[in-house]
């Protein structure tokens, strides 16, 4: 427990604040998938922090992460219905990994793969919570148990119906179930997308590749997944063929999310990121975001 005196108060909390941002951070953005929020978010918690008596405070981290779990939870709840009328699929925010020195850009440490991120929108709220503080920030059940408000016994069902929502073995790793793109397989694909050889992207997608692109109703995007290696492969050459008639544009490659992730620019400005990730050695999963108000951090 903290003892302070008034004097010491403000430069306790400017302590923790150094201490644990980077870790609420890292809790506040995968339970909401926005940075944008999750820097909200982290302020908020501070802020109200500061009203509280320090000395009362038996544990500091406990105490800011369950505020933190809190107000994420919150946030859920009244995003869930705007979720439902977003307009085409909705991807979360790309962070750019690892930062120098801001939090925003945090570090790959407790991070989930994107893929990952994009799969936890099929559980709720109370799910993803207790789900993140488990398989990210490996936290004791008892220590869940308290940031939620379950019972030990019912966060390790949850865990359980967890994994078969997103589809794991109840004792599967999570980097086992999807793998990122290295350079490599992004060099080959690239090569076959500039030449338009269909036939060598039919070779690197997997027969069931997923296409998901997130552009808000503010730009061009498939407002509906594109299913299948061979109409996935059509929808990227048309894309090609599409760009070419357009401004110059180039592709580069930057650290987001822990992952080497394509970054087209067009007019000197970030337009579209892109996430690969394999199964069985294939590209199984690609996601475009291209929803201008989650590229902000893309430098």
């Amino acid at each position: 427990m903290l003892t302070l005196d008034a004097r010491g108060s403000e430069h306790a909390m400017e302590t923790l604040y150094q201490q644990y941002k980077g870790l609420l951070f890292r809790l506040a953005y995968q339970l909401t998938g926005s940075a944008t929020d999750a820097e909200d978010i982290v302020q908020d918690v501070f802020l109200k922090a500061y009203d509280v008596e320090l000395e009362q405070i038996a544990e500091p981290k406990a105490y800011l992460c369950k505020m933190t779990t809190n107000r994420c939870l919150d946030l859920l709840k009244s995003a869930r219905h705007r979720r439902e009328l977003y307009t085409g699929p909705w991807l979360p925010e790309p962070i750019p990994t690892p930062g120098a020195d801001s939090y925003e850009s945090v570090i790959t440490k407790d991070l989930l793969s994107y893929a990952m991120l994009v799969l936890l929108e099929r559980l709720s709220p109370v799910e993803r919570a207790v789900f993140v503080l488990r398989e990210a920030f490996a936290f004791d059940y008892d220590e869940i148990a308290q940031l939620v408000g379950k019972s030990q016994a019912n966060c390790r069902k949850i865990i359980s119906r967890c994994k078969a929502k997103l589809g794991l073995d109840a004792d599967e790793q999570l980097h086992a179930h999807e793998k990122e793109i290295g350079e490599e397989w992004i060099g080959r694909f690239l090569h076959a997308l500039e030449h338009g050889n269909v036939n060598a992207l039919l070779t690197l997608l997997s027969a069931d590749a997923e296409l998901l692109s997130d552009g808000g109703g503010k730009v061009f995007a498939a407002i509906r997944p594109v299913v299948s290696g061979k109409r996935v492969a059509e929808f990227l050459l048309g894309l090609m063929r599409f760009a070419a008639q357009g401004s110059p544009y180039e592709v580069g490659l930057a650290s987001l999310n822990g992952q080497t992730a394509l970054v087209i620019r067009q007019n000197d400005a970030v337009d579209t990121v892109v996430f690969l990730h394999s199964k069985a050695e294939k590209i199984h999963r690609l996601y475009f975001v291209r929803n201008p108000d989650k590229l902000k951090a893309v430098l």
